[in-house]
C-alpha cells in the first residue's frame, strides 16, 4: 500500500524531520512550505492524504482547505495545530478536514490517522466506482 502524502507547513525543519520519519515508514510524501505552493502541487498530482498547518503566512490552512476541497473533494486533510487555534480546526472539519493533530505531534498517532483516512478515501472511491458500474448496467439493460 503506498500512500501518497503532502505535508503542507511553513516551519521548514519540521517539515524536513516529519518527511523523513513517514517516509521511513514507506508513505510517499512531498512536501510545500505553503498554501499557494501547496494547491500547485495537488493540482498536478494525485495526493491521498493532506497533512495542512492551519496557522501560515499568507494563505492561511482554513483557505487553503477549502480550496483543496473543491479542486479534489475526495482528498483527506488532517489539520496540524498549535493549542491556541484549536477552534480553528475543528472549524476545518466542518469545512471537510478528515481530523485534526496538535503540534508537537506524535508520529505514531499521525501514521495511524493517515492510514485512516487514505482508508476513507480508498472507500469513497470505491462506491463511487461501484455506483458508475451499476448505472452503465441499468442504462446498457445487461
Amino acid at each position: 500500500m503506498n500512500i501518497r502524502v503532502l505535508l503542507v507547513d511553513d516551519e521548514e525543519q519540521f517539515v524536513e524531520v516529519l518527511s523523513q520519519r513517514l517516509m521511513t515508514r514507506d508513505f510517499e510524501v512531498l512536501t510545500s512550505f505553503s498554501g499557494d505552493e501547496a494547491l500547485s502541487v495537488l493540482e498536478k498530482t494525485d495526493i491521498d492524504v493532506v497533512v495542512l498547518d492551519v496557522m501560515m503566512p499568507g494563505r492561511d490552512g482554513i483557505s487553503t482547505l477549502k480550496e483543496f476541497k473543491r479542486i479534489k473533494p475526495l482528498t483527506e486533510i488532517i489539520m496540524l495545530t498549535g493549542n491556541t487555534t484549536v477552534d480553528t480546526a475543528i472549524a476545518g472539519m466542518k469545512l471537510g478536514a478528515f481530523d485534526y493533530l496538535l503540534k508537537p505531534t506524535d508520529t505514531s498517532v499521525l501514521v495511524e490517522k493517515i492510514t485512516r483516512a487514505h482508508r476513507r478515501k480508498k472507500e469513497q472511491e470505491d462506491r463511487i466506482r461501484n455506483a458508475e458500474v451499476e448505472r452503465i448496467i441499468k442504462t446498457k439493460g445487461y
